[in-house]
């Protein structure tokens, strides 16, 4: 009976566990391991996916999208995450393309009605930003683009393309020759193009564009992120979504992406945080100490490993949750005045993300005894997942040097 006489029953449902309900999770989670010994693509998972309507997360309702903020579809990365951390991944950077589109819309941007079309429709994003040897990353390109009457021609090779087997749509970035002429900038400086590479069924042959089967890394294997080699690859005047300064800059695509990639990226680790945690606890609770005559989860050191885990996933928690909402608020009138911090608070969280998870999975096999140890177990593969982690823009020593020069200014000389 209810307690309060004469009062409604009030059910409310979360947008996130419905989407990702357990049956499925468990269906995820039950297919990882074989996916990752056998280092292939999650085809299995990423049809399952889809046909939830979970490509279309990021998209307003009035779209045909299931209308999700950052901060839910943040929350379902990490739910995901913690059922399969390389499908998750992969399936990221697809999120973070979608993101661009959503932070556009919040800011009134037209240019969100292509991405969240194309979204619509079907098509699957990828993420052809990240070059070897390039550590401004998305404020410079190795890769060449070369004016031509159609648009740009791409030479260069982007690492790490997950979805690399289903994508339609890639996004690239590349930097153009010095310009000269009427039309050219007043300094004449080299810019940066950015925009989407096209083709209509990930099956398809796209001419100037070739992926290397060449993923067979430590963990995330199933992501399946390839090399991506483009030799005279034409980007349409059509599929631009701007051009850039070389550099640090606001511009908002660019904004969009440095922000969502960071925010989602520090989801899934946090994800991988959350079932390190639930295994190790469930594996503490079940055995015992032949010396103690009692469960481990009485033994004060295991008690300690456990509670420092939690401890640091909860801080993560709070910070990326609020980050998330941030950007939520943007176009609402109560927006967060960050200014020029924006682009160190994203980079900030990701790296103290996917640091606490590393550690944390760190004492998750402290406390849960050498069967873990074992090929195949559970978080034999989160400690090989999470390590990729730290390969991902931004770097530890990209976050300090931008938080250094912030603080105390550039180095002098």
């Amino acid at each position: 009976m209810d307690p309060v006489r004469g009062a409604e029953r009030v059910t409310t449902t979360d947008p996130v566990t419905e989407l990702l309900p357990e049956h499925l999770l468990r269906e995820i989670r039950e297919r990882a391991a074989d996916v990752d010994r056998e280092n292939r693509f999650f085809a299995e998972d990423f049809e399952a996916l889809r046909g939830i309507g979970y490509l279309r997360m990021l998209v307003p309702e009035e779209f045909g999208g299931l209308g999700f903020t950052l901060e839910q579809a943040s929350r379902a990365q990490r739910r995901l995450a913690g059922a399969a951390p390389a499908t998750a991944l992969g399936i990221n950077m697809h999120h973070v393309i979608v993101g661009i589109g959503y932070t556009l819309h919040l800011r009134g941007d037209e240019r969100a009605r292509r991405i969240f079309e194309d979204a619509v429709a079907g098509h699957v994003f990828a993420f052809g930003i990240s070059e070897a040897g390039n550590d401004s990353v998305l404020f410079d390109a190795t890769t060449r683009a070369e004016p031509v009457a159609e648009g740009w021609r791409l030479h260069g090779t982007k690492i790490f393309t997950s979805l690399s087997p289903r994508w339609t749509r890639l996004l690239v970035h590349a930097r153009t020759p010095g310009e000269t002429g009427l039309d050219a900038p007043e300094d004449g400086a080299a810019r940066l193009v950015v925009g989407l590479l096209t083709r209509h069924d990930h099956r398809d042959a796209v001419p100037g564009v070739q992926t290397r089967a060449d993923w067979d890394a430590l963990g995330m294997r199933a992501s399946q992120s390839c090399t991506t080699v483009l030799d005279g690859a034409l980007l349409r005047e059509a599929d631009l979504l701007t051009t850039t300064p070389v550099g640090p800059n606001p511009d908002p695509v660019v904004w969009g992406i440095f922000g969502c990639f960071e925010l989602l990226l520090a989801s899934v680790y946090t994800g991988i945080a959350d079932r390190a945690i639930e295994v190790a606890a469930g594996i503490v609770c079940s055995r015992r100490s032949l010396a103690r005559d009692a469960p481990y989860s009485d033994d004060p050191d295991i008690r300690r490993h456990i509670a420092r885990a939690g401890v640091l996933r909860d801080g993560v928690e709070l910070q990326l949750r609020q980050l998330c909402a941030d950007v939520d608020a943007l176009g609402t009138g109560h927006e967060v005045a960050h200014g020029a911090r924006w682009f160190i608070l994203f980079s900030g969280v990701k790296h103290r993300a996917t640091e606490a998870a590393r550690e944390v999975v760190d004492l998750a096999l402290r406390a849960s005894g050498g069967s873990q140890y074992r090929t195949g177990s559970e978080l034999e593969r989160l400690y090989r997942d999470v390590l990729a982690g730290m390969y991902h823009p931004s770097d530890e020593e990209s976050v300090h040097a931008a938080a250094a020069t912030a603080l105390l200014g550039p180095v002098s000389g």
